[in-house]
């Protein structure tokens, strides 16, 4: 495939300080990529040179138990592009091009650009989550962290059913773009969220939280502001390890349900995208050249206020939203 866009993953900025170890170098990195088919092996079938595609960023073998279950995100062979570590390393993206398994590529709807396209990786996140969170109708649902992830999941919740969606952050221009996104409370994430949840639903607790973060802190108020037998969805995963009110898991009989990657939404995704349901352009920053790659990397490191995504675009590509 040559890459027409690419976008920067929060776990590339990871990679680039070496704290994930998942990135271990050399390594081209970046999964999230969309672009057109340059050339095709002699065994596939039903696409050609010249398609509009955008492919899945895991790879996962077909044949080990949980890949025969559907769950292919949980393969044990599971491999994904841009990453290096102890087991594998795969090439990634952020390259003019790359060679993918014709098994994982998708043929884009018309209306899409290829910088809205590198988004559909992480929208198959989302959609996966609020899948794993069996949301009931005109529930009341709350969000624990507004970056990427978390804005994507306010707006599939949406989809979802829910009639009120309270997200909370430390960020207040992100809380702002949450509110442009879906949201209907925000919050600032601070020693006082769980009062602060109590008083918006009038002493009530709310039936799902989806925690996109990963601290002791979020996933204790997750737990913390459902109702009795809530559910609370795990997506973030910045510690490895945190620790859980577990009399108040046990006695209020919550679900804790973790959630990886995705599962086969990139169907879903690309239909909710292209439909308007969820939108990923408010939420990209920039659309840059491949070449200036490295001072974007700089700036997403070192936090740089009011950047949420940054899309690189490589070669013939550079500029342009073909």
């Amino acid at each position: 495939m040559r890459v027409a866009a690419c976008g920067i993953c929060g776990s590339d900025v990871h990679g680039y300080d070496g704290s994930s170890g998942r990135r271990i170098p050399p390594i081209v990195m970046g999964h999230e990529a969309a672009g057109r088919i340059a050339a095709i092996g002699d065994g596939v079938k039903g696409l050609a040179a010249g398609d509009r595609v955008t492919f899945d960023s895991t790879i996962s073998c077909g044949a080990c138990d949980p890949c025969r279950r559907g769950e292919v995100n949980l393969c044990d062979n599971r491999q994904v592009l841009g990453v290096s570590c102890t087991d594998y390393r795969r090439p990634g993206a952020f390259a003019e091009y790359i060679a993918v398994p014709s098994r994982i590529v998708y043929r884009l709807p018309e209306n899409l650009s290829f910088a809205e396209a590198a988004m559909l990786e992480a929208v198959s996140v989302a959609v996966h989550a609020v899948s794993l969170a069996q949301v009931p109708p005109n529930s009341t649902a709350m969000v624990l962290g507004a970056g990427m992830i978390g804005l994507l999941v306010v707006q599939m919740l949406r989809v979802a059913g829910c009639s009120r969606i309270i997200v909370a952050d430390i960020d207040s221009t992100r809380l702002k773009l949450a509110k442009e996104v879906g949201a209907s409370d925000v919050l600032t994430a601070d020693a006082n969220l769980v009062e602060q949840v109590l008083q918006i639903c009038g002493g009530g607790d709310v039936d799902v939280a989806v925690e996109a973060v990963g601290r002791n802190e979020t996933v204790s108020a997750a737990i913390e502001s459902v109702r009795k037998g809530g559910t609370v969805v795990l997506v973030g995963n910045i510690s490895a390890e945190v620790t859980l009110p577990l009399q108040k898991v046990v006695t209020r009989q919550i679900r804790l349900q973790g959630s990886c990657a995705s599962a086969g939404e990139y169907p879903r995704a690309m239909e909710l995208v292209a439909a308007g349901a969820i939108r990923v352009k408010p939420l990209i920053t920039a659309i840059a050249p491949l070449d200036d790659g490295p001072q974007w990397f700089q700036r997403l490191h070192a936090r740089e206020p009011n950047l949420m995504k940054v899309v690189l675009t490589p070669g013939e590509f550079s500029g342009s939203e073909e």
